[in-house]
């Protein structure tokens, strides 16, 4: 359920009005990307998003369903680009992800649409697609073993393909998980780049358990990012707001930050409750929008903003706090 990469490894300016990466805001100058889930029969409600508080929106996923690369369409596309829109947050199509990447015939179905023979026939499709649902980018979350030789032409592609008509092109990355498989070229064509700096422990390591978003291990992955050539104002640090359980607390599918805060009182202030679920708590995710500032990152990524708390709680508005307050 929340996995953006499941098998991640321990690698992975100002106030002010401004423009940023085609957001223009009158409260923060830094990014906040929020993914949403959003699938076929998915019980998210656009009308309970917190719109105000961020500046780009990327709804997951949509992904090839026949061989020609005709992608799926997500149940609340259509509501939730109404929403943003009214709101004037941007809003991106994330295609790929965790569960796809891993799948050897989703796999397959990418691989066959992004080689030399098929590939402009899938960029044109992809760029319909985002015509005929208006929205204002593409995310790109190929991971691991998903990313292959064709990763670099296909993003060059989609590139050419997109920004001569103002979209928006941004991925997805894992240090631990297919990074090292990304070129410096694909990487220079993307405006933004999501830096998955969670999941460094979790249910595929039952026996090993600890926290899966230390803000060390934070720091760590956008160091490797760094290392990499990615200039500062195009990272954009990921966080999570769902946790993972360890001993009695396991699950395969780990916990939302809702369902932390709603069953164990005072949680929100630590990042570890219960026998054992470990997490992201307020203090930790003040002090990663603080990092993030002080790097002058380009902002922050959330996967994903339907797990978030409301009211004095919520994880959004103490990253939207930390920006103000900067």
């Amino acid at each position: 359920m929340f996995l953006a990469s499941l098998a991640f490894s321990m690698l992975c300016p100002s106030m002010g009005s401004r423009i940023h990466h085609g957001i223009e805001s009158d409260q923060i100058s830094r990014v906040v990307v929020a993914y949403v889930q959003d699938w076929e029969g998915s019980p998210l409600n656009p009308d309970q998003l917190d719109y105000a508080k961020i500046t780009h929106l990327d709804v997951a996923f949509a992904n090839p369903v026949d061989a020609s690369g005709t992608l799926s369409i997500p149940s609340h596309l259509a509501q939730l680009v109404d929403k943003a829109h009214q709101n004037g947050v941007k809003v991106l199509i994330s295609i790929g992800g965790g569960g796809i990447s891993e799948s050897e015939a989703e796999r397959k179905k990418y691989f066959n649409l992004i080689n030399g023979n098929a590939r402009a026939g899938f960029v044109q499709k992809i760029s319909e697609y985002m015509d005929a649902n208006k929205l204002d980018g593409l995310d790109v979350d190929l991971e691991g073993p998903a990313i292959n030789q064709d990763y670099t032409a296909f993003v060059s592609a989609l590139s050419q393909a997109l920004k001569p008509r103002g979209k928006i092109l941004t991925a997805a990355v894992s240090g631990g998980f297919g990074g090292d498989q990304i070129t410096a070229d694909a990487l220079a064509n993307f405006d933004l780049v999501n830096v998955m700096a969670y999941d460094a422990s979790g249910p595929w390591q039952p026996n090993q358990p600890g926290p899966h978003s230390s803000f060390d291990f934070a720091k760590s992955c956008v160091t490797y990012w760094q290392g990499r050539g990615v200039p500062n104002n195009k990272i954009v640090l990921g966080v999570p707001f769902y946790g993972y359980g360890f001993g009695q607390a396991f699950t395969q599918d780990g916990y939302t930050y809702a369902q932390i805060v709603a069953k164990y009182p005072g949680s929100e202030l630590v990042d570890q409750v219960a026998k054992t679920i470990y997490y992201n708590g307020i203090p930790t995710m003040r002090a990663k929008a603080k990092y993030v500032m002080d790097q002058n990152l380009a902002g922050v990524m959330i996967w994903s903003l339907d797990q978030d708390a409301i009211g004095s709680l919520s994880l959004l508005s103490a990253i939207h706090d930390a920006f103000l307050k900067h």
